[in-house]
């Protein structure tokens, strides 16, 4: 009985996919399925289900095993190695509906579907976190034009901060205003007392209109007469 649905479900699936089932022994065959993602700019992946039928199947379950294609090309988001006992296991409700019946049509189903489903959702978490990291650079940058919450605290540091650097620009002018008039004393001619005008013969020279001399020049002229 199991014998004869064996080879029955197997010429059923020769006329469904054609060019996609390739047989290894009587009891056992292979699937390519390629998936399909809708705007998706990779090489669809592929998966190959073999199948391996029991002596007493569909009554008992078939041997299932996924492989992937020699030189097939990778994708970004599909991996058989990492995913193959995921998808496995994922088949074991739909193996388990329907004993008793030809059930590899369904599992093919079942596995197209669930791939797909991984690879798009993974994809779409791709895009999720990449957005978000987008509106986290976003916020970042608004921060830049929000400034700083003004709070008693930071308006404390603020003015402690304000008063110092004023101070210091204030001593800062006060030493080169000292600085300048250091530089303006050293440069300006000493000026000579009355004696030493008329010791080095000057008295007589001296200008009679200049408001700032230290001594007159009637003073000069006394004291030579007094001399």
């Amino acid at each position: 009985m199991g014998r004869e649905e064996q080879v029955e479900e197997r010429e059923v699936l020769s006329s469904i996919f054609p060019d996609e089932i390739t047989d290894i022994s009587e009891t056992e065959y292979r699937i390519s399925i390629a998936l399909d993602i809708p705007e998706d700019k990779e090489e669809p992946p592929v998966v190959l289900l073999n199948v391996r039928y029991p002596e007493d199947y569909p009554d008992k379950e078939p041997y299932l095993d996924l492989s992937a294609p020699q030189n097939g090309a990778a994708h970004s988001l599909f991996s058989i190695a990492d995913d193959k006992e995921l998808l496995l296991a994922g088949l074991q409700e739909t193996v388990q509906e329907n004993l008793g019946m030809a059930m590899v049509y369904t599992l093919v189903s079942a596995l197209k579907e669930e791939a797909e489903r991984l690879i798009i959702g993974r994809k779409e978490a791709a895009a999720k976190a990449h957005e978000e990291a987008l509106l986290a650079a976003e916020r970042e940058e608004n921060k830049k034009f929000h400034g700083t919450q003004v709070t008693p605290e930071t308006f404390r540091r603020w003015r402690e901060g304000f008063l110092k650097e004023m101070e210091e620009l204030r001593q800062r002018e006060e030493d080169e205003r000292l600085a300048e008039l250091k530089k303006a004393r050293v440069k300006e001619p000493a000026r000579l007392t009355g004696k030493q005008l008329w010791e080095r013969g000057l008295a007589g020279k001296v200008d009679e209109d200049a408001e700032d001399d230290d001594v007159p020049t009637e003073a000069v002229e006394k004291l030579k007469v007094e001399v």
